[in-house]
């Protein structure tokens, strides 16, 4: 089925699929919104309409179209700015676009779900958009006077999605006893009584692991009892992109009604605030243009040394060349007979599997279903036997649904202890630790992937099984890679079609590195060097930060940084 947007020559909205995140919910302790998959399917159910500029709005309580106040950024256009039209404290949004739905089926259109503003609510529509050849507009009426809210440039003003016209007419509502329902109600008392257990279970002691302190029933679409009752249960919805027309950017987080650059009334004093607010804004935004200036400066000179330009391929590196030239400066190098006589270069699935049975470990899993499954990693901890891991990656097409990773390292240290006898000193680099096993395992399948991001320590990365490829960006390139979420990258895969230039547009001068790990390499990725990392075959990998030279800089990594 089709749905349209007509587009006059100079409407130019911006749309976009429905986004699955909502800030307050990120926010929250362990992400624990996300658990709710109901919450999730309604945030990503449709297309999302976003602003096309920043602008504030103020009611005075009053009736008329005249008491909301609507102030936009400076450089809006104001032929795309919302309206106070209708009066009651209502706030216009003009749809710049036709729809057109397939016969017998309406548009909804409403604000996004499950995203509050303070001092204003959405009003919800339903239009009959197979035969209208009219615009609709979304509307958002105050909920309290004297309170300035703010829409900032590609925030989510409307949610649309196709709706049956008739369908909610033909269905017979009637109530009947649980009990004529023999099998729902015994599914319910399953349920019920696994559900009593578990928050019994839950006061006696919270387990560690976040990922097991809520049951995943619904989630995985299975009943109590492990059945699965439907074929088409849906974990995550993805919506198709408009195509043909404008590129809508990505969502801009809501503004709070406690903007710092706003007055909460309207007060003689408030462009004084605006204006400070601004050049602050400015300020900083300079002092960043001039970082990226520097860095990407310094960078760039390498280029006259082809030499300091590349990722070495080195042999019997000792430790005060490696010193010298790499760890000091903060530049990469691949050594390539570090392991020489290493047993561990000689395992295989099969091997591992029969060495440590069914050892308790643990492990990532789902990380198919969710695209932010790196930052969200403790609710995909899951445990199990090391042997019921292995069938799992080794599984056809297992990709990177399931892989251990450093992050489980420590609660592994025990299991995988005994693999420490196959696994040889690196004292030109490390300091011992005194621990069984120094290194932190990566082991996963062909397409495991991590995705791209920045250490806070330097790292040693020894590739033991399988190969790995790896794409590597400096430091310099920070400006260019959308770094707004801690160490990790608004790109999250260098090597995916279609990445989004107009939302990244010095993605084509990025200085970027190429690097194929066979068993046995080493490479040294310093801290601060984008990386991305991708399994091309069972892949069993050690990475370690335990080097003779200080490597503490994580405890000085500013709290409130996301670049």
């Amino acid at each position: 089925m089709e749905l349209i947007c007509y587009l006059h020559p100079a409407w130019q909205p911006l749309i976009r699929p429905a986004g699955v995140k909502r800030d307050w919910m990120e926010a929250a302790p362990e992400a624990f919104p996300h658990r709710c998959l109901p919450l999730n399917i309604a945030n990503a159910h449709g297309w999302e309409i976003a602003t096309p500029c920043g602008v504030e709005a103020i009611w005075n309580g009053g009736p008329a179209p005249t008491d909301v106040t609507v102030r936009l950024d400076d450089g809006a256009d104001p032929m795309t700015a919302p309206v106070a039209i209708f009066g009651q404290g209502v706030l216009t949004f003009h749809v710049m676009g036709i729809f057109r739905t397939p016969p017998g089926w309406n548009l909804w259109i409403g604000g996004p779900p499950n995203q509050a503003k303070d001092a204003i609510a959405p009003l919800t529509g339903v239009v009959e958009t197979d035969w209208s050849p009219f615009t609709f507009t979304m509307n958002w009426r105050f909920t309290r006077p004297g309170q300035w809210v703010r829409f900032e440039p590609n925030e989510t003003f409307a949610t649309i999605f196709p709706v049956e016209r008739n369908a909610v007419e033909k269905f017979e509502p009637h109530f009947a006893p649980l009990a004529s329902n023999p099998d729902l109600e015994r599914g319910f008392q399953a349920w019920s009584a696994a559900r009593d257990q578990f928050h019994a279970e839950m006061r006696k002691g919270p387990p560690a692991n976040p990922s097991d302190k809520w049951q995943k029933h619904y989630y995985r679409g299975v009943d109590a009892e492990g059945r699965r009752h439907i074929s088409d249960h849906r974990p995550k919805i993805r919506v198709k992109t408009f195509q043909g027309g404008p590129a809508a950017p990505p969502p801009a987080s809501p503004t709070p009604s406690s903007f710092p650059s706003k007055t909460p009334a309207m007060g003689a004093d408030a462009s004084g605030e605006l204006a400070e607010a601004h050049k602050r804004i400015a300020a900083l935004q300079a002092t960043v243009a001039k970082r990226d200036w520097l860095l990407e400066t310094i960078e760039g000179q390498r280029l006259a040394s082809p030499p300091a330009t590349a990722i070495p391929r080195r042999i019997r590196l000792d430790r005060e060349t490696f010193l010298a030239e790499h760890y000091a400066v903060s530049r990469p190098v691949i050594v390539e007979d570090a392991t020489a006589g290493w047993a561990a270069l000689r395992w295989t699935h099969a091997s591992l599997k029969q060495r440590l049975g069914n050892v308790e470990v643990e492990y990532q899993a789902g990380r198919s279903a969710d695209p932010a499954f790196e930052e969200r990693m403790e609710a995909h901890t899951e445990r199990g036997p090391f042997g019921d891991f292995i069938d799992r990656i080794t599984a056809p097409n297992a990709g990177n649904d399931v892989y251990m990773t450093a992050y489980n390292a420590a609660r592994n240290a025990a299991a995988l202890a005994p693999l420490a006898a196959d696994i040889g000193p690196l004292d030109a680099f490390l300091a011992p630790t005194g621990g069984a096993l120094d290194g932190m395992p990566w082991i996963g399948a062909a397409g495991s992937f991590t995705p791209l991001h920045h250490d806070l320590t330097n790292n040693l990365i020894v590739q033991v099984v399988g190969r790995k490829r790896l794409r590597l960006a400096p430091p310099s390139e920070t400006g260019k890679l959308g770094n707004t979420r801690h160490v990790y990258s608004d790109v999250r895969d260098l090597e995916a079609s279609g990445l989004d230039a107009i939302r990244f547009p010095r993605l084509a001068s990025l200085r970027l590195y190429d690097v194929l790990l066979n068993p046995g390499d080493l490479l040294f990725v310093p801290v601060g060097w984008w990386h991305q990392v991708r399994a091309l075959e069972f892949s069993v990998t050690l990475t370690y930060t335990n080097f003779h030279w200080p490597n503490g800089m994580a405890s000085q990594y500013p709290p409130d940084a996301v670049g």
